[in-house]
């Protein structure tokens, strides 16, 4: 019986932080907080095997059974929370995956891989990002990843085949697009500027309609567009 109450007990938390991520968060943190919740709510249970005053440890059998089964418990159960985590369904996620793939006219076939979060009524800088001055994961959930599959020149710079994280930075009509050698990460917030191959500058300027998922585009001429809200970033790529 305390199995069943603790395993309940972890899927209705669990369950509650799902619906209200679900409601609140554009970015989905759920792969986060999964692990951080099962270690909480497992130590507290743990706690009262431990102080409970059946637990008496001059019954050393009794003892290394009890806490055999609890730690096969955490470990099936760590497995399953794994295996979920695995073979999560990202089309399910408040901001699903998309991604777009053109080959250029300079023979490069570029892609980019991202999630789309909805604007929902919400307004752009205030309550949904990217926030001027801060560094924006160009989507939602995993960083947007950027890749080109030979050498590149990105307006005027040059751009080394692979992946890319691509990150930008907006103040104002001002936008930085940057692209950062560490493509696999969650979000900016372990986004370091050491780590950057290289930052252009563009504008931010008004779209003729709001899009209200981000969109990126790719044209057969290099041209690279992302659309948020009213928001509109361009740069080329030859």
């Amino acid at each position: 019986m305390p199995f069943v109450s603790f395993f309940i007990s972890l899927r209705c938390v669990n369950a509650t932080f799902e619906s209200a991520l679900a409601i609140s968060n554009p970015h989905n943190i759920l792969p986060i907080i999964h692990k951080g919740l099962f270690i909480y709510m497992f130590s507290l249970y743990l706690k009262s095997i431990l102080n409970s005053k059946h637990l008496n440890f001059t019954q050393t059998n009794y003892s290394m059974k009890k806490l055999f089964t609890v730690a096969m418990f955490a470990t099936a159960l760590m497995t399953g929370i794994h295996a979920n985590a695995q073979d999560e369904d990202k089309s399910k996620r408040p901001s699903p995956p998309a991604k777009v793939t053109q080959k250029i006219k300079s023979g490069a076939t570029l892609s980019i891989d991202y999630s789309q979060p909805s604007v929902k009524g919400r307004t752009i800088g205030k309550d949904l990002e990217p926030m001027d001055g801060e560094v924006w994961r160009t989507g939602a959930n995993e960083a947007t990843v950027f890749e080109t599959d030979k050498d590149v020149t990105i307006d005027g710079k040059k751009l080394s085949a692979g992946k890319y994280a691509l990150f930008s930075l907006f103040n104002g009509d001002n936008a930085t697009v940057i692209f950062n050698k560490t493509w696999k990460q969650w979000g900016a917030f372990k986004y370091s500027e050491a780590d950057d191959a290289l930052r252009i500058s563009t504008k931010n300027t008004t779209a003729s309609s709001a899009a209200e998922k981000m969109t990126f585009k790719i044209s057969p001429a290099g041209d690279v567009t992302l659309l948020w809200g009213n928001r509109k970033v361009d740069f080329s790529v030859n």
